[in-house]
């Protein structure tokens, strides 16, 4: 894809289509496969730059990882303490969530280590994961509260950990570093979080979920016990579609006038799905089809219609089931008719870019009726948008929805930096392109 992405207005869009491997899902796979003992294999991998992050960090630790083709991984794994140490500092890239758990993998090492990133990375808040290691014995160093961090791994202790707020990736590196203590860690969630970790680790570890099991987890509580662990077994895994990147072909389904769109084969976890039910709630019409499991991951097909939304209010537990969908559910509430107000989401402000400034800022550039809050933003519509050119700040999805935008626009869009886009999401264009849109 060029630098910039110009997307031209859509009378209609429809077709069966598939989105890249759940790319929360792919980062995991590597690193439990890479503390495995023998041969993971690894079916709809997502080849894009976070997770060849993670690739390339785990390389760098003596993991080998054989490239069977873009999306099918044989992972080598070297057991829990068979990671070498590192030449030089891991660079994590762009992607948070190969540094937050790497940071529990290291933390339990017997040798040091320094993670760093591009600087968007090293901007980002890094106290909130080093805090419950510490906690646990681990020694950790920030810059500023930020990256480049140094670990020195050691001897861990379990722990009792109640979550400050609702976090999948300090969840998991307390997890992950639970591993390693020498006795039970229990950790307390404020709310829901997305439980790939825990489904993971579970399925390594025979797939028990009760007071026997290595790893058990109900009510928001989960309880990993080291003492009961020799070893975690290879992964037979097949990663289902991502919905993060499915949120942005539904949108589009819905908002141009003449659609219906299929999405196959989609992550439906329900610690992710929180924007179906908004838009459920906004008057979507959506269809789930074929629901059923793969690798201890519910999905399903996904069909949406154009429609007419209304407004609606967003907050609580749904914003962390949603927390990467507010860019193009920003895009939907400028089509609502009415007040769409979104609070309890601070949390976007410290993303790959603040996104609560940055979504203000483009849409407004585009027409849209849209202000900021402290913890989010609220949009009045419906508003017609007229054509423009944006920009993502960095931030692959922003750079989509924006995208969406476009399709709906009264003119062309461009938008700049759209090289983004393939942290998460590659062939996005190539895909609407098969739905019926016009971009360059």
């Amino acid at each position: 894809m060029d630098d910039t992405l110009t997307i031209y207005p859509a009378s209609r869009l429809g077709g069966q289509v598939r989105v890249p491997g759940d790319k929360s899902i792919s980062h995991r796979a590597l690193l439990l496969s890479a503390l495995a003992e023998g041969d993971s294999e690894i079916e709809g991998f997502l080849p894009a730059g976070d997770c060849r992050a993670t690739m390339r960090c785990l390389r760098a630790m003596g993991i080998e990882i054989e490239e069977r083709s873009e999306t099918t991984l044989c992972v080598r794994g070297r057991g829990l303490h068979g990671l070498r140490p590192p030449g030089k500092p891991l660079n994590c890239g762009r992607s948070g969530t190969t540094m937050r758990l790497l940071c529990g993998i290291l933390a339990g090492q017997s040798f040091p280590s320094v993670l760093t990133g591009d600087p968007q990375l090293l901007r980002r808040p890094m106290e909130r994961v080093a805090r419950p290691l510490r906690l646990m014995g681990a020694h950790i160093e920030t810059t500023d509260g930020c990256a480049p961090l140094t670990i020195h791994g050691g001897r861990l202790h379990g722990i009792e950990y109640a979550l400050p707020v609702a976090s999948a990736q300090v969840k998991s590196a307390v997890l992950l570093a639970g591993l390693y203590a020498d006795g039970p860690t229990v950790i307390h969630e404020p709310g829901p979080a997305r439980d790939h970790t825990e489904r993971m680790l579970q399925a390594q570890l025979g797939g028990q979920n009760d007071d026997r099991a290595p790893i058990s987890y109900a009510d928001g509580t989960i309880v990993i016990h080291p003492e009961r662990i020799t070893h975690l077994s290879p992964l037979d895994i097949t990663i289902p579609g991502d919905f993060s990147s499915a949120a942005f072909l539904l949108v589009a389904g819905i908002l141009v006038a003449d659609a219906e769109v299929t999405v196959v084969g989609v992550g439906i976890n329900p610690t992710r799905t929180g924007l179906l039910d908004v838009l459920r709630n906004m008057g979507a019409q959506i269809k789930v089809m074929r629901e059923r499991t793969a690798g201890g991951e519910p999905l399903a097909d996904l069909t949406v219609r154009a429609g007419p939304l209304r407004g609606t209010i967003v907050g609580g537990d749904l914003v962390v089931r949603m927390i990467d969908e507010f860019p193009i559910l920003a895009v939907a509430a400028t089509q609502a008719r009415g007040k769409t107000l979104v609070r309890d989401a601070t949390e976007l402000r410290v993303k790959e870019t603040d996104r609560i400034d940055s979504i203000v800022a483009e849409l407004r550039a585009l027409g849209a009726r849209i202000e900021p809050h402290t913890d989010g933003f609220v949009v009045l519509g419906p508003t017609p948008l007229h054509g423009g050119k944006v920009d993502c700040h960095g931030d692959h999805r922003l750079a989509m929805a924006l995208a969406v935008a476009g399709l709906i626009a009264d003119g062309p869009v461009v938008v700049q930096n759209a090289t983004r886009i393939a942290d998460s999401f590659p062939g996005f264009a190539e895909t609407l392109a098969l739905m019926g849109a016009s971009l360059e």
